[in-house]
């Protein structure tokens, strides 16, 4: 099923309950961005969750939901009535990746202006909610040195060597979240993108445990991987 196809199908089922800011997560655009910028952003990141390029449906299903919900900002559903708002809202509980991956102690400034320290558990996805400081707070995974969440999934962007994607093999890749041997073999090269199975956000609740998404960016000046470099020097060896 191509691209577009698979999405008109899934556009066609009522509007996601995604939040603005969560359906501009997804698609790695701002409140500034014009809507060209977030059609090229959809193709891209469609095209990356693809199931017939290395995706899988649920990621698909992600990038599809946040695009028909920026196509309606104004959906009646997420218009908050300010008569009926309460004068001091639940604020949000922003956290980097890491700190949904592995938990750990934030800081937090109160609408009052007092500053509480939250302890928070592994796995919390944006949408989680968390008490503290006598408030229940919305949790929302903010993208943080080029990582981001999808759901369960953490997508990253890794530069290697561009003899690498020419030839594979195998890499070790220093990331936020500790060292990643990767081996990168002809399809993943081809693609551009690499999927550790369970590598992503730890299970939670119903949640499963997600996955880890290398995207690899040929970069020129990076070194080949060692054993790439090996692999070299014994045929140049074995030529002689």
């Amino acid at each position: 099923m191509t691209l577009f196809a698979l999405a008109s199908g899934l556009m066609t089922r009522d509007k996601p309950d995604l939040t603005l800011k969560m359906a501009r997560e997804v698609l790695g655009v701002s409140s500034a961005s014009t809507p060209a910028e977030v059609r090229r952003a959809f193709r891209e990141a469609a095209k990356r969750a693809h199931p017939d390029r290395g995706g899988d449906e649920h990621a698909f299903r992600q990038v599809v939901d946040a695009y028909q919900r920026l196509q309606d900002p104004l959906d009646e559903r997420f218009v908050q009535a300010p008569v009926r708002r309460r004068p001091s809202p639940d604020p949000d509980l922003e956290i980097t990746p890491l700190t949904a991956m592995e938990g750990g102690e934030v800081d937090h400034r109160m609408p009052d202006g007092s500053l509480i320290r939250i302890a928070l558990p592994p796995g919390l996805r944006s949408g989680d909610r968390v008490r503290a400081g006598g408030a229940e707070l919305a949790v929302y995974i903010r993208a943080h040195d080029g990582v981001i969440v999808r759901g369960d999934d953490v997508w990253m962007t890794v530069k290697v060597a561009p003899g690498l994607l020419k030839k594979g093999g195998r890499i070790n890749l220093e990331t936020p979240f500790g060292r990643r041997a990767v081996w990168i073999d002809h399809k993943a090269a081809e693609r551009g993108l690499v999927r550790l199975e369970g590598q992503g956000l730890p299970a939670r609740g119903q949640r499963g445990r997600g996955h880890l998404f290398l995207r690899l960016a040929a970069t020129q000046g990076l070194a080949d991987s060692a054993a790439l470099a090996l692999l070299r020097r014994f045929a140049a060896a074995w030529a002689v």
